[in-house]
């Protein structure tokens, strides 16, 4: 499951606009989204992914999400970097 990737992750972004950064940076290995997030968001941050070629998936829960991140706050998007 995504969750774990992020928990286990060494190195992960958190946030739509450090993730697109990062993504332009070509630096992101994979993009986690969070399902529940506004779309306009998470559409933004597919359309990168999809330019870059970068590979991404979705969980259901940004609560989740961001518990998986270490963060006491919803997380809609976060990049694994290695």
């Amino acid at each position: 499951m995504s969750y774990e990737k992020v928990s286990q992750a060494d190195h992960i972004i958190v946030g739509t606009k450090q993730t697109v950064k990062a993504l332009k940076k070509g630096i992101v290995k994979e993009v986690i989204l969070a399902d529940n997030a506004d779309t306009y968001i998470t559409d933004w941050v597919v359309k990168v992914a999809v330019q870059e070629n970068t590979p991404y998936s979705f969980v259901n829960s940004m609560k989740e999400l961001g518990k998986a991140c270490g963060i006491e706050v919803d997380a809609a998007a976060v990049a694994i970097i290695s």
